[in-house]
């Protein structure tokens, strides 16, 4: 079963092609190749490893879920390379270029995937010599974990729309926000009490409607997610880091880049003001339209943020 999590219910060709390089790059998996596509950058000081967020989401931004395509992360890719600087986004274990490192693509733990982004940081060394991880969402929580024992290279993390909070009580307030899920709330919270203490549910004795959202395989890797609290995680990483969150964002909000901030003091941080999830711009009167459109681009202040960010962290070794 494809893993879903996270889900609300409901002009640079020239420069990239003439200036990067992309190639498809593995590294081997636990029981397949796992893959990335790298973007190399001449003379590059610095490549991001951009961390996807949860679910089927694949190297570019784009889900195998209808109506979930945003190019993101290929935007992002390409207008850092217009910048020098260069990139490897990967496919997570079990999804797209990297399934058949897993059979089953739920039979994983945030600890596996943050193994995986510390074998890539060490491909990415490769592209440049100083190597940040990236997080978008749950892979922000993958970046924390991996942090916990840094690769060589490893100069420090970009958060991006990440969680402060233990995600069993971002799932409920999303949940919660949808009006439409009111009927249902107070199984959905019995059930999360039970996964964050590590009791699964057996999926039939629950709601018709709940009983794929919360399948066996789902609940194994849920009681594993939602044991992390991202801001103790966070309190432990003293390296550099910069936390990216959008004021339009109907997902993680401006609460959880304060208590990410907090948990690390050294952090600089910045607010895109109308940026929505998907690291874009909201589009008044339609707010899945950065879920949904994938021509749209990414937020005109995300990248240079990213930028500025890095320079200074030359600037301060």
């Amino acid at each position: 079963m494809k893993r879903i999590l996270f889900l609300l219910v409901v002009g640079l060709p020239c420069a990239f092609a003439c200036e990067a390089g992309a190639e498809t790059v593995h590294i081997s998996g636990p029981a397949g190749k796992l893959e990335a596509e790298a973007v190399s950058v001449p003379d590059a000081r610095h490549v991001l490893v951009i961390v996807p967020g949860s679910g089927p989401t694949d190297r570019n931004g784009n889900s195998s879920l209808p109506g979930l395509a945003s190019n993101a992360y290929r935007f992002l890719a390409e207008d850092l390379a217009a910048r020098g600087v260069a990139s490897l986004r990967i496919d997570k274990r079990g999804f797209f270029g990297s399934a058949g490192a897993l059979a089953d693509a739920n039979d994983v733990t945030i600890e596996a995937y943050a193994e995986d982004a510390r074998r890539w940081v060490d491909r990415a060394a490769g592209l440049a010599p100083c190597v940040w991880i990236a997080g978008h969402s749950e892979g922000g929580l993958v970046a924390l974990v991996a942090a916990q024992k840094p690769p060589e290279s490893l100069c420090g993390l970009i958060l991006i729309s990440t969680s402060g909070r233990p995600t069993g009580q971002l799932l409920i307030e999303q949940l919660q926000a949808n009006p439409a899920n009111a009927p249902l709330m107070p199984e959905i919270k019995s059930v999360v009490d039970d996964l964050e203490a590590g009791r699964p549910r057996d999926p039939e004795s629950l709601s018709p409607v709940l009983q794929s959202f919360f399948s066996r395989g789902l609940q194994r890797y849920m009681i594993d997610l939602f044991s992390y609290d991202p801001a103790i995680i966070a309190d432990a990483w003293r390296g550099p880091v910069l936390i990216v969150q959008g004021d339009a964002d109907m997902q993680v909000k401006l609460q959880d880049a304060e208590l990410l901030a907090k948990s690390m003091p050294q952090a600089q941080r910045v607010d895109l003001a109308g940026g929505t999830h998907m690291l874009k711009e909201e589009v008044p009167g339609n707010p899945m339209a950065t879920y949904s459109d994938p021509s749209l681009p990414l937020h005109p202040q995300l990248v240079p943020a990213i930028v500025n960010f890095l320079e200074a962290a030359d600037r301060s070794r």
